[in-house]
């Protein structure tokens, strides 16, 4: 590991003035950016360390739910408005590591980790995300877990998180701070697809800080989140589905369906969610909209099965959440 400077903010004030210097790295709980340091992918040469600020989960105005950046995973799932109003996001932290990460991990660094490709951590391997300009083993090499979605010819890995899928499919704005002052980026736009530019993982401008992450009130109907994984604990997911519906006699009045392991970001099923709004709440319907969803997909050698997983998958939680709004 190289060496490092270290100092902890007092307030967001202090964190914005100490993190415009150059090669400063705001430190969460640090259960992915200090491993990335270990490992001699990550150098700052200075650690900013927000875990202290921002702490509260607050209600808003219109029902909704705004989380400070600094709130820890296990308080996150834990808390009572969250598990009944938002259920799907308790499930997907919940899903997404040990007890251990979530005492730690916090809602600002949560988003922020970076790709588990192999490829990334070997530094033997050509990986235009670690080192730009390099390409990318991971196109021809063993791709399993691989992007089918959004991927490019110089990156095919994919996003790790499973609560981003949930604040994706949520409708989840991101609040940051930074030296020109403060923004509100829509979650489903604060992470990027790769291009050219795979190391480019967010749309945050140097020195800025998440403050926040903020829910909007959640419509009627239910909600849940569902992983398909290797093994049954600490896997990152092969495909995951946040989903949310609302039927009304028989026909879909609202949906929401997020994925996640498929794509360099939470992939948002805007197709799908178009072509169910107003249709019949039944398996064939929710099969083609799968399909049109799916139709850009593009598999590599190993990872053809995820096509036909994730419509699976998707179709599956959609028949299970109609049962239950029929049977409520």
């Amino acid at each position: 590991m190289n060496p490092f400077h270290y100092q902890r903010a007092g307030d967001q004030q202090a964190a914005l003035a100490l993190g415009t210097q150059p090669g400063t790295r705001y430190l969460g709980g640090g259960t992915n950016l200090v491993d990335l340091m270990r490992e001699d992918i990550e150098h700052p040469m200075m650690l900013v360390d927000v875990s202290g600020l921002s702490r509260d989960i607050e209600d808003t105005d219109d029902g909704g739910l705004r989380i400070g950046a600094g709130v820890k995973n296990t308080a996150l799932a834990a808390d009572r408005r969250v598990r009944e109003r938002y259920p799907m996001l308790s499930e997907a932290i919940l899903a997404g590591a040990s007890a251990q990460i979530r005492n730690m991990a916090t809602v600002g660094g949560n988003l922020l980790q970076r790709t588990r490709c192999g490829y990334f951590y070997d530094d033997a391997a050509h990986c235009n995300k670690r080192a730009p300009g390099t390409g990318c083993d991971a196109i021809d090499g063993f791709n399993r877990m691989h992007a089918i979605l959004g991927a490019s010819s110089a990156c095919v890995a994919t996003h790790p998180s499973d609560m981003a899928v949930a604040l994706a499919a949520l409708d989840a704005s991101v609040s940051v701070a930074g030296p020109n002052g403060a923004r509100e980026i829509p979650l489903t736009g604060f992470h990027t697809l790769p291009g050219d530019t795979p190391h480019i993982e967010t749309t945050l401008a140097a020195g800025e800080l998440i403050t926040a992450v903020t829910l909007p009130r959640a419509f009627d109907g239910h909600s849940t989140y569902r992983k398909v994984r290797d093994r049954a604990s600490y896997a990152f997911a092969l495909i995951s589905v946040a989903a949310a519906l609302q039927v009304r006699d028989g026909v879909v009045e609202q949906v929401r369906i997020a994925l996640g392991g498929v794509a360099h970001k939470p992939w948002r099923a805007n197709a799908a969610e178009a072509a169910l709004t107003g249709a019949p709440a039944s398996e064939a319907t929710f099969r083609a909209a799968m399909q049109a969803e799916l139709a850009d997909a593009r598999a590599l050698r190993d990872n053809a099965f995820k096509i036909e997983l994730a419509q699976r998958v998707v179709v599956d939680t959609l028949v299970k959440l109609t049962a239950r709004q029929e049977n409520r």
